[in-house]
């Protein structure tokens, strides 16, 4: 009976023990919310753009020591100051001999600048022969109608003293200015769109300048150059002139090299008076046949339409001097050189071709740099018997890096 009682309490306290459980399980479970945890503040780099750099520069890294205070506590350090500075001056530098033969083998101790006559110290110095870009601007005004012949050959004779790499830009000029051939190494292309240059009306040569720096040029990458061919009277440019675009070419990075036709003799001599059989231009209606009939009548016969060029006669002695000294001015301050077309040609355009592949590359930082809009002289000299030197002998500061002629 004992037994039979200690069985049944023992029963009793196992039913019990898993009724508890068995509620306890069934009791909804509470969790704590636990307290959000506060993470040490962390600087978040700031992001920088890199400087643009053009051409050749002189950088220096500055580290700022100053440090800012943050709205929530942190104390954040600047970043690092990089400073970017573009006043290196680079130009390129031919020197022939007296017969136009380049002289190689020249080393950095044989050359010296002056800026403003102060000699400059040497930063960068090279040889280099590489290909090139040149634009053929060629003028078929009326005055140049007898020469456009020998024009044309003289145009295609340059284009054969080039290397296959080399490139040739075709551009014509009267009044208006007409691109007849992209710049390509195609020799048939360029002999073909040579040959299309026929003479028009007016002469717009201060324009053609113009729109080749301004609308070519600064297209072009690498070494450039334009080789012109024209009598320099002109007579019809409006938005350009003589002294913007002789500044214009002593920034842009290319050099002038002019050929120039004396036509003073055949177009006063012949047209409308002296006999001379002058081929005559296409001219255009202004759309006022009276007017014109008229124009006409007061003007000898000689009807003028257009843009003001006088087809009665070439211009004066003096305008042909003015021409004179305006390719002079052009070819000097770009660092060419002029040539008159009555000399041997042939000679001159191996002279160009070779001064365009081969020249030297020198680069000097200015003990003054200047205000922005300042012109400066440059002189190089090369510690060489009977060297002549050919480069640019100014160049303006401006915005942008002084990068004076394409390496």
């Amino acid at each position: 009976m004992k037994r039979f009682a200690v069985i049944f309490m023992c029963l009793c306290f196992l039913s019990l023990a898993v009724s508890a459980q068995s509620g306890k399980t069934t009791r909804p479970r509470v969790v704590a919310t636990p307290t959000p945890q506060v993470d040490s503040p962390v600087s978040q780099p700031t992001a920088t753009r890199p400087p643009v750099l053009k051409g050749d520069t002189k950088t220096t890294t500055q580290t700022n020591p100053a440090t800012s205070t943050a709205p929530d506590g942190v104390v954040e350090e600047d970043d690092e100051i990089i400073r970017v500075e573009t006043n290196l001056v680079t130009f390129p530098v031919s020197v022939l001999d007296r017969d136009g033969r380049f002289i190689s083998g020249l080393q950095k101790g044989d050359f010296q600048i002056f800026e403003n006559g102060v000699e400059q110290k040497i930063e960068n110095f090279a040889t280099v022969q590489q290909p090139f870009t040149v634009i053929l601007l060629i003028d078929v005004s009326p005055s140049t109608a007898f020469q456009i012949g020998e024009i044309h050959e003289a145009a295609i004779a340059f284009v054969d003293q080039l290397r296959g790499e080399d490139k040739v830009m075709v551009i014509a000029f009267d009044e208006r200015v007409k691109v007849l051939s992209p710049a390509t190494n195609d020799r048939m292309t360029l002999r073909n769109a040579i040959r299309r240059a026929e003479f028009g009306d007016g002469t717009s040569l201060y324009e053609a300048v113009d729109y080749v720096i301004n609308r070519e040029l600064r297209k072009i990458e690498g070494r450039k150059a334009v080789v012109l061919f024209t009598d320099a009277v002109d007579t019809t440019s409006r938005r350009a002139s003589y002294q913007t675009t002789v500044r214009a070419a002593e920034e842009i990075d290319a050099l002038f090299y002019p050929i120039r036709y004396d036509t003073f003799n055949e177009m006063n001599g012949g047209y409308g008076g002296g006999g001379t059989n002058y081929p005559q231009p296409r001219r255009r209606s202004s759309g006022n046949i009276l007017g014109d009939i008229l124009g006409g009548i007061l003007n000898g016969g000689n009807v003028q339409i257009g843009g003001g060029s006088s087809p009665s006669g070439g211009g004066s002695r003096s305008e042909y001097e003015t021409g004179k000294r305006y390719l002079e001015e052009l070819a000097r301050n770009s660092g060419g050189r002029k040539f008159e077309a009555n000399n041997d040609l042939n000679a001159a355009f191996s002279g160009i071709a070779e001064e365009l592949r081969r020249q030297y590359s020198l680069g000097y930082y200015p003990e003054t740099v200047g205000q922005k809009g300042e012109r400066k002289q440059i002189r190089v000299r090369v510690k060489r018997q009977n060297a002549v030197v050919r480069a640019k002998n100014s160049y303006i500061v401006g915005e942008s890096d002084k990068k004076l002629a394409g390496k």
